[in-house]
């Protein structure tokens, strides 16, 4: 791998643990109650997907499992639509996929 995939991948990590420190183990009604939280996790989401973005082609085919696309189609719903952005997609994202998707790269970085 490219060591500037890796420097990405890293800063990919980076944003992936401050989304789960800043939602700590806030419920649903919390996170949508508090909108500098929503604001907060949703840039991150944005960092995350323009990070993944930069990822060359290489990368993206040698780990298949992880959905790029997916990701960086977050990034674009989270930057130009979010008026109508579902926070229980946010939050879904955050609590569910995040974790996954962390250990993953961590996988990858490790190599």
């Amino acid at each position: 791998m490219e060591h500037r995939d890796t420097v990405i991948l890293k800063k990919v990590l980076s944003e992936l643990r401050v989304a789960q420190e800043m939602l700590g183990s806030s419920s649903f009604a919390d996170f949508e109650g508090n909108e500098m939280l929503k604001r907060a996790i949703c840039m991150t989401v944005i960092n995350i997907g323009e990070l993944v973005k930069n990822l060359s082609d290489d990368c993206r085919r040698a780990n298949r499992a992880i959905p790029w696309k997916e990701i960086a189609g977050f990034r674009d719903i989270a930057a130009h639509k979010y008026q109508t952005l579902r926070m229980e997609d946010v939050y879904e994202t955050v609590t569910a996929d995040f974790p996954v998707l962390y250990d993953q790269l961590e996988n990858i970085v490790s190599l």
